[in-house]
């Protein structure tokens, strides 16, 4: 890891240092830096609304957009996406430099402003930003083995309303349906049902 970025971790913790402001989730020489931060920022109801930033600084950054995840009890998961494509459109004009702190300044005093916007679900006026970009973060996969599920189909009905908020195109796997033929004949098939959703 590059001793800029290693600089800027041990700042974020100086910055970040009240109870469960701050966490590092992963560092690693080959995937980069993950971690936590917890911050407030004022909604347009004048009251402080919870934030968890979950950064991921790849090894190229910052001459990269870092990855960020965006997550808060009192925001729908769509405005949570619409805070995360504003902070990385507002990541961009920070290239080239350490830039969390200035994203998590950027977001402290932009919130009430970005939930306004018709898109996040605000008010009726137009937003000033430009339309958000489409970063693609790069591939990545997650498995989910459950060992017991006591109604599939709301189970599956679940996940696709998870994938289709946040974006995700994926493949639901279920091995060893007792109801699919090609398991009783096999043992071993697998059903496979398939979610997609298109691009906007």
């Amino acid at each position: 890891m590059a001793e800029p970025v290693r600089e800027e971790l041990s700042a974020l913790a100086a910055i970040f240092c009240g109870p469960d402001e701050w966490e590092v989730l992963s560092l690693s020489e080959t995937d980069g830096a993950v971690f936590r931060i917890l911050t407030k920022a004022e909604g347009f109801t004048d009251t402080d609304i919870p934030l968890q930033l979950v950064f991921h600084l790849p090894l190229s950054y910052p001459s990269c957009l870092p990855g960020i995840v965006v997550n808060s009890k009192h925001l729908t998961r769509a405005q949570c996406e619409i805070v995360k494509e504003k902070l990385l459109e507002q990541a961009e004009t920070l290239l080239l430099e350490p830039m969390v702190h200035e994203l998590v300044l950027w977001i402290q005093e932009n919130l009430r402003h970005i939930l306004k916007c018709p898109e996040a679900g605000g008010g009726s006026e137009k937003c000033s930003s430009a339309a958000s970009m489409t970063v693609d973060d790069g591939l990545w996969m997650t498995l989910l083995h459950l060992d017991h599920m006591r109604a599939k189909a709301k189970y599956v009905k679940t996940v696709e309303k998870w994938a289709s908020d946040l974006r995700l195109t994926g493949r639901l796997m279920f091995m060893g349906v007792p109801d699919s033929s090609e398991n009783l004949q096999s043992g071993c098939g697998l059903k496979w049902k398939e979610m997609q959703r298109e691009n906007d």
